[in-house]
């Protein structure tokens, strides 16, 4: 029989046979239902070898595989619920449609007149009633992927899915995936404690470099070995700077290959008094790591500098306010140099008579430090050269201290991952209920709806 040939989107046609949960069917009939003026989905009426009944239904390319139910299996929990199998089917939305077009085969005859759909979901199974002015009649239903169809029916081509399907399922299992990730991470505190237990950190190079046994040239260290996996190097630095710098230049040399792994670090340390306040940046040491290093035998190559001395080391009489803050030195032409050691602020003068009488902030702070003390006198009854040269020395960095340490066993990637698996379920948790907030969108009865 056919009323109208259905020909848009039908991709099954009379007599094709496929295979859906073992069971082999035929399409004996096609029904094209339409909903107001432009809303069609199709109906593919099967048959099985002892002529049982099932239904695809598809609309927007999306397929629902669907079998009659009696009545006798439900039971109604409200007008907008319904139990079967124990489990509860919510109500999802009543449509109003008649046949646009059938073709096939059918063993009833057909109602033209306007029928009424109620649906009913649990996540990817429906309920489907279909009531009529001669009968009301019952489906149970599931989604059905398009590539099943495919394969069942040996189609090449299908619809695109468009939207959300009724009963379509999100994109992936969410249950599965948290226990993967639970499993995932488990493994990987296993493999974590093993390595914690089974290696240690150890510091595999330690010396003192003076910074004149380097100037200007290298120095090349002893070789030392790593043995394991990759793991990074942590490189501590530490230099006595004092409102002054040190650089240190770190050539790390693989002996087997010949790569060479190049660092540079600044060692940088500031104080001082400013508007009532004292201030202070920088440090005393520097830490970084060098990452990625692989087993095998290693040596440094070693270059320093830093800042030279403000002091002069021609100062033949020396002195140091009490306090430490400001430094008076006389050379033997008479010069008289002056530093503020919070700053590092200095400056010459001819002799005392122009230091006292200047104006600026240096002759400012030598006054308000030493108040009516005969300079001269503790510039003469002071420090000598060599005592000055030794206070000098002690102030300024004369070497860095070099600590290398190999880390095999790190926390920090152990955490990045375990980190990086609960943003994933976050973001998965959020994406399925966004995804079935869309899904109950032209559903009037939405579980999402806002109040």
């Amino acid at each position: 029989m056919v009323v109208k040939k259905p020909v848009e989107n039908v991709v099954l046609d009379i007599g094709r046979k496929g295979i859906i949960n073992d069971t082999e069917y035929s399409v004996v009939g096609i029904i094209v239902r339409k909903y107001g003026s432009s809303i069609y989905w199709r109906e593919y009426y099967l048959k099985d070898e002892k002529r049982n009944d099932a239904f695809l239904s598809e609309s927007n390319g999306h397929w629902v595989f669907l079998l009659p139910l009696a009545k006798e299996n439900l039971r109604t929990k409200s007008s907008k619920q319904i139990f079967r199998d124990q489990k509860t089917y919510r109500w999802y939305e009543t449509t109003q449609c008649y046949i646009d077009a059938a073709a096939g085969f059918f063993e009833d005859a057909l109602n033209f007149n306007l029928a009424t759909y109620k649906e009913y979901v649990n996540g990817t199974e429906m309920i489907s009633q279909e009531q009529s002015v001669s009968a009301t009649e019952y489906f149970v239903g599931n989604h059905v992927s398009k590539h099943t169809i495919k394969r069942a029916f040996k189609i090449p081509h299908l619809p695109n899915y468009s939207g959300i399907g009724i009963v379509q399922p999100f994109y992936f299992n969410l249950k599965q995936a948290i226990n993967i990730l639970c499993i995932v991470a488990l493994l990987i505190c296993l493999l974590q404690l093993y390595v914690y237990t089974s290696r240690s950190n150890y510091t595999v190079f330690e010396q003192t470099v003076k910074f004149e046994d380097v100037k200007n040239k290298e120095m090349v260290s002893k070789s030392f070995s790593l043995s394991g996996g990759s793991a990074p190097l942590k490189v501590n630095l530490h230099s006595a700077v004092d409102n002054s710098w040190a650089n240190v230049q770190l050539s790390l040399v693989n002996e087997n290959t010949n790569e060479v792994v190049y660092t540079s670090k600044d060692i940088e340390e500031y104080h001082g008094y400013e508007d009532g306040e004292n201030w202070s940046e920088g440090s005393t040491s520097e830490e970084f790591n060098l990452c990625g290093i692989s087993s095998g035998k290693y040596h440094f190559v070693i270059s320093a500098e830093k800042q030279e001395s403000i002091l002069t080391s021609t100062a033949s009489n020396y002195y140091t306010s009490a306090d430490g803050g400001v430094s008076l030195s006389r050379e033997a032409s008479g010069i008289i140099n002056v530093v503020n050691n919070n700053t590092r602020e200095s400056a010459s003068f001819g002799d005392l008579n122009t230091l006292r009488k200047d104006q600026s902030d240096i002759g400012e702070l030598v006054r308000r430090t030493f108040g009516n003390q005969n300079l001269d006198s503790l510039l003469s009854l002071n420090t000598t050269l060599s005592e000055a040269s030794r206070n000098i020395e002690n102030r300024d960095n004369s070497s860095v201290d070099i600590k290398v340490t190999w880390l095999p066993v790190s926390f920090w990637n152990f955490g990045i991952v375990l980190t990086l698996m609960i943003i994933f379920f976050i973001i998965c948790y959020w994406g399925r209920h966004l995804f079935n907030v869309s899904k109950w969108s032209d559903s009037s009865n939405s579980p999402y709806m806002q109040s």
